[in-house]
Order: structure tokens, then sequence, then C-alpha cells
């Protein structure tokens, strides 16, 4: 990072960038100087300018002679490091990021290493205006301002050897981290750093010709894997500083309800506890936080409290009584987001009704959360594996009664998330700082880190929201569609959020419906409820695709078996030439699978699902089977168009675990159920994801583009459970209406 800064010490600045760094950071600079550096050359949009005021990143980019000077660092010995604008939590942008940035900078990609960033304003998302890592938008939103930023490094290093050599600058060339000169001349980067970091930044760059690329799209191993392989990576988790203390917390059995009474006598007694503190949590709940030397005298001083909590004032949901409740609202009037004609329903020749049921989901990323708060008495800094770090340390500072300038936010490598470390409450890490305060007020000064065990993580929410849609579609002999009406109903993510304002419209929330009836020409209306539950939810990998994606491709495979069509053919015929993306990435699929040409083996079956999210396609033809009553997932062979793939190999790292994500949805026991306000799953030991017994081959291939790169994070998952359920209608001539699937 860069320390006092201010736009009068340009130089020096850059001087800064180009410098590698000798130690850990530890200061930022003021937060409005760093904000005046942040031009993005006009990718600045400002999505959510709401939310930019509230993690304090207000003000609009500048010109891109004022971009971000944190972003590369040149070493003298030509070591490039490149700091990320996201959190790297498994999807690959550690790697993914700087291949852009090594490319336009021309540098040796074997010197090329990278850091992350932090809550500064310079790593905001130059789209969305704020910090996130969400959306799949990383690669997708950062392509070009990457890029820019290695070609203005590039071009300033080749103005530092023109004026040392005394040469036009026009004579040189750059190749793998060296300026090459008339006379074969050269100076490795690390030689001209100090020199290049004097000049100005340039105010043009031109970018390099797509066929002159030497990274980009070369199938790369990931900066991260020897360290994840070896167990050497640090997490959020791993956080250890001087003196460090551990809290568990001991939360209420039903979401808010507080505290009757508390016995803490025999949680006090127990050797290494430190402090037991009556703490505020998330919607308006209490808790107790047991604060001890290390997790496990934490955990045995939370077991040994003797809790009574008041759940008389706060709804207790049960699943089944919300099932009914769903099932009476979806024949009722509602929000309309299409409101095509429903009078051909009447006199459709055939017809299908159907309602689809989708349970709660956990996020259940492998880490379980945790952060880490060191309070001092007038500064903070946080040690966490966070989506929004400039959501998060807006909320810290609220909570510690600190200028957000005096938090320091240190982004951990997380152990996935799938947008549960993207919460508008910044939930976990409020509860965080709530324990480091009442640690401080009762007398502990040290940093606390607060871990959640798997049981807490489960139970803790928020989760993929519980949705039953309701279908009924007319249609005549040939699959043409006359009339489709349909119904949702579940829980809003966004509503009460700051992201409430930018996705809700006409009483619905945009994330619900996204992935219904495009890109097929369907006369469809489209009712939405969004009724409110006492269970937080959040979005969960892929959003509304998650659940659109399944309903929408199991019936359009359902209108073609009744019709006697190929699902591929009518899939083809509707799509027509106006969705060119969808037909290549589905025909791609179907040729390297062998459909319609390879014989399968007895008793398997082939399912197809097509499916838009995040700007990306993503086709799946499957192998399934029915083995002693239960379905069975063998082969997936996935066609993607994602336009240019910047790492192949991440791509069909991503669309593999989307695909396993996905198959996950459909076994038994992945739900999360509520009996009297109460979940009823603690662990992966009745919460089911896919294990490697249950993991099928697949088969990952990209339609060449030369488009700048879509999303690929998250559109892997939602075509695979579509897939394997038209797979398992076509062997038992049944439909799957439910997840998980249930054969009987």
């Amino acid at each position: 990072m860069l320390t006092n800064f201010n736009t009068r010490e340009m130089p020096r600045a850059l001087q800064n960038m180009l410098e590698r760094d000798q130690g850990p950071a530890t200061a930022s600079p003021p937060r409005r100087a760093f904000l005046k550096m942040a031009g993005l050359s006009g990718l600045a949009l400002g999505a959510f300018p709401g939310l930019a005021l509230a993690q304090g990143a207000a003000e609009a980019a500048l010109k891109p002679t004022d971009q971000p000077l944190a972003f590369v660092r040149i070493a003298p010995d030509g070591v490039v490091t490149v700091t990320i604008n996201r959190l790297e939590f498994g999807q690959g942008v550690q790697t993914g990021l700087p291949m852009i940035l090594a490319e336009e900078l021309d540098a040796d990609w074997a010197l090329v290493t990278s850091r992350l960033g932090s809550d500064d304003p310079a790593y905001v998302d130059p789209v969305f205006g704020i910090h996130l890592t969400g959306g799949s938008g990383a690669i997708k939103h950062s392509y070009t301002q990457y890029r820019e930023l290695g070609a203005r490094a590039r071009a300033m290093l080749l103005t530092a050897a023109a004026q040392r050599w005394n040469v036009d600058v026009a004579t040189l060339q750059t190749r793998s981290g060296k300026v090459l000169g008339p006379g074969g001349r050269q100076l490795g980067y690390g030689e001209l750093a100090q020199a290049a970091a004097a000049l100005p930044v340039p105010q043009k760059v031109a970018l390099k010709d797509q066929k002159d690329f030497r990274i980009i799209g070369r199938a790369t191993g990931r900066i991260d894997a020897k360290a994840k392989s070896s167990g050497k990576q640090a997490f959020g988790i791993d956080t250890r500083q001087e003196g460090q203390l551990t809290a568990v917390v001991a939360r209420p059995p039903v979401f808010g309800a507080r505290l009757k009474s508390v016995d803490d006598g025999a949680a006090r007694a127990i050797k290494g506890v430190r402090a037991v503190l009556r703490v505020p949590l998330d919607r308006g709940a209490e808790g107790v936080a047991v604060v001890a030397d290390g997790y496990w005298a934490a955990k045995r001083g939370r077991d040994a409290l003797k809790l009574e909590w008041n759940t008389a004032e706060v709804e207790k949901v049960d699943s089944e009584k919300q099932l009914a409740q769903y099932r009476e609202l979806a024949g009722q009037p509602g929000a309309r987001k299409f409101d095509a004609d429903m009078a051909p329903l009447a006199g459709a020749p055939l017809t299908i009704k159907a309602d689809f049921v989708f349970p709660y989901l956990a996020h259940a990323p492998m880490e379980p959360l945790n952060c880490t708060v060191k309070l001092d008495d007038d500064a903070a800094q946080l040690w966490v594996g966070t989506q929004m770090p400039g959501i998060d340390s807006a909320a810290a500072a609220r909570v510690l009664g600190l200028k957000q300038d005096r938090i320091t936010m240190n982004v951990a490598v997380a152990g996935g998330g799938f947008g549960r470390r993207a919460t508008p409450t910044s939930d976990f890490v409020v509860e965080a700082c709530q324990i480091a305060k009442a640690a401080r007020a009762a007398g502990v000064a040290a940093p606390i880190r607060t871990v959640w065990s798997r049981e807490d993580d489960m139970r803790g929410g928020y989760y993929r929201p519980m949705h039953l849609h309701r279908a009924h579609i007319g249609f005549d002999a040939d699959g043409n569609v006359l009339a489709w009406d349909h119904a949702i109903v579940g829980q809003s993510i966004t509503a009460g959020s700051p992201f409430e304002p930018y996705q809700v419209k006409n009483g619905i929330d945009g994330t619900a419906t996204e992935g219904m009836r495009d890109p097929y020409p369907f006369p469809m209306r489209l009712t939405v409820h969004h009724p409110k539950q006492n269970v937080p939810v959040l979005w969960w990998r892929s959003v509304g695709s998650n659940h659109t994606a399944f309903v929408m491709e199991t019936l359009v495979d359902e209108i073609a078996r009744m019709t006697t069509q190929d699902p591929v053919a009518y899939r083809m015929r509707l799509l027509g030439a106006k969705h060119a993306r969808h037909r290549d990435a589905l025909q791609l699929a179907v040729d390297k699978s062998g459909y319609g040409k390879r014989r399968l083996a007895t008793g398997r079956g082939w399912g197809v699902a097509v499916h838009e999210s995040f700007d990306s396609v993503v086709a799946y033809v499957v192998e399934a089977s029915v083995t002693d009553g239960e379905p069975v997932l063998h082969r997936v062979t996935a066609g993607v168009h994602c336009n240019l793939a910047v790492n192949p190999r991440s791509v069909e790292a991503q669309v593999q675990g989307g695909a396993v994500m996905g198959l996950s949805m459909c076994l038994p026991g992945a739900a999360i159920t509520f009996k009297d306000g109460v979940v009823e799953q603690s662990n992966f030991s009745d919460f089911t994801v896919a294990r490697m017994t249950n993991a099928p081959v697949i088969d990952v291939h990209i339609v060449p583009s030369a488009e700048p790169p879509t999303g690929i994070g998250e559109p892997g998952l939602p075509p695979l459970a579509p897939a394997f359920a038209n797979a398992i209608a076509r062997l038992t001539g049944k439909p799957l209406r439910d997840m998980p699937f249930k054969l009987a």
C-alpha cells in the first residue's frame, strides 16, 4: 500500500507502484486520496451509488492518468506483483487477473505473483462502483481495467529505457519482462522500475491485438496451486496475531430470539476461558460469546453455559406449514413480471400443470465463517475473507464508533463462500466487532478471532430461499406454446437491504425471476409473491437461476416429450437465429458427447439442458441411470460460451465445480428444513453435498470467441439439475418436480 499519498507526490507514488513490497502493508493512504486515483477509463458506471456512499466510496472515478497506483509493483529482480481487487475464494482470480495485466505489460509469466487488495477505494468493482466479488464479475468487469493498467506500466518502462539509451521509443520492443533496443541492447523491467516511476502516467495507450496474445487464452496453472496443494495456504480462519484469543458464540435456537437468563458460572470455571460476554447479534437477537485462549477452551465454555431463551415473541417457521402457505399464495393475484394474454390457455390441445418445490439451502463453504478483530483506542484491524470489504469495513466502523479510515481491512483468502461472505448486514463481521468491543470494555485487550463451527454455520443462516413455482402451459401438437401462466412464491433476498432500490421493481425482486422465459419465445404471464418469513435469506450460487433454470428446462423437455420431438432439435427450433450463443454451446455439447450417434449402456439415458446466466451460456448433455431406485449421474459433457476464455483451465474448473454443486442440489438430504422455528440440520451428516462417490466424469468444451469475457463462476450450476432430471424422466416416464429428487 501507499502511505501519506497526495496528488503532488505523483512520482513517488509511481515509484511505490513499481517497487515490490518489502513486507506486509500496515497503513493505508487517506481514503479520499486513494479514491482520487481510481479512474478506470470510463468503466466506472456506478451501478450502486447508494451502496458506494454506504461503504465510503462515493466519488466518481477520474481520468486514466489518475488511475490506481497500487495494482502492479516491479522489484529490482524483475518479480511483478499484481494486486487483486477481489476476494480469492477458489475461483482463480489470483491467476486470471494477473494474466490479463501481464499480457499487456509483456511480463515474464514465470516472474509474476499476486496479492489481495483491501477496502481502499482503488479496488472497487469498476462497473458496480463498490467493493464486490460476486455476480461472476471479476474477470468480466476488470478485463479492460487490468489490460490498461498493464499497458500503461509497459509504456512507462519503454520511455524510461528510451531516455537511458537516448533513442526514439518507437525503436524499442518488449518481450518477457525485458525492453529490447537497437544493437541487441536489453534491460530487465527491474532495472528500469525506479526510473519509470518518475515519469507521468500516459493518458492514452494502445492495447495489443488479440492475435499477439501470449498469456491470455492459454491454459495456465494457478499461482496459488502449490500453496493450496501443500497445505501451506493461510485462510482467514488461520489468522494468528500476537496474544490472540478465540471466541465462539451461543446463538438463539430461533432467529431473532433474545436471552431470558444466563448462568455462566460453569463456563467461567473452565481453564483458558477469559471472558463470557452477552452481545447483540444479527436481526435483533442476543447471544453469549465465550472468549478463551483457544477454540477448544472456548467451545467447552460455550457448552457449559446454561441459557434460557425468550422465543415467544418471534415467528417460528415450520417447513410443512410454510409450503402449504406458499401453495395457497400461488393461486392468488400478485405483482406481474410478464403479462401475456392467457385466453388461448382454455382451448389449448395439450396442457401441463405442475408445481415445483425448492427448499432452503445452506451455502456450506468448507471454511466456516470467521473474523479476527484487533481493537485499539482509536483504530481497528480486521482479518476476514469477505466478498464486500467496503460494506464490511463501514459496518465495523459503525459498531466500533470509529471513522472508517481508522479501520484497516486485511482481506484474507477464503475457503469458499458462494454468496455467504457477501452479506449486506455484514452479520458475521459485525458480530466479531461487537465481541471485540465488549471484551475491551471488560478489560480484555487482545486480538479476538471469532470462529463459527460447522454447526453454527449450518444453523446460523443466511440461506437460499425456499421457492414454489406453479406452471400452467397450453401448447399444440407441434410444441408451439400458446400460453404459459406461471407463479413464483419465495422470499425476496434484497428486500430490506441496501440493494433493494436497485433490484426490487413494482414489488418484484428481479433476482427471483432471472432466467424465466428468455431465451424462448413463450407468451408468459408471470406472477410473483414475496412473503415475509423469519428466516434470513441471501443469494446462493447463480442466484435466481438455481431454481428458474430447473423449471424452464424441465418443462421445455416435457413439451418435447409430449409432442414426440427430440429435445435438442426442439430447443434449436425455439432458439432460432437470434440466440446464436445458446445454439453454439448446445451444439458443442451435443457433438462432444456423441448424443444421437453413440449407443448408451443398457439402463442409461440422455439428458439435455441449456441456460444463460451472468452473460454466459452453459449447455449440458448428461448420461444418467436409475440404480437401486436412486438416480445416478454418470457423465457430463459441457458446451460453454463465455466469450474469450482468459484462462481455459480456470473456466474448466469453475464449470466442473458448478456442476458438482448443481448435483448436490439433487441428492437426498440436500435441504434446510424448520420445525418450530429451529433448523433441523447441523452438519454434513444431515445436509447433503456431493461426495467423490457421487461425482461423474465432467468434460468441458469452450466455444472459441474473441469477444470480451463474460462471467463463469456461477453459470455452470443452473443447467446441471435439469439435464439430470430430464435424463431420469426419459428413463422413468415421470417428470421430476421437487428438489432434491424424489422418485417415489
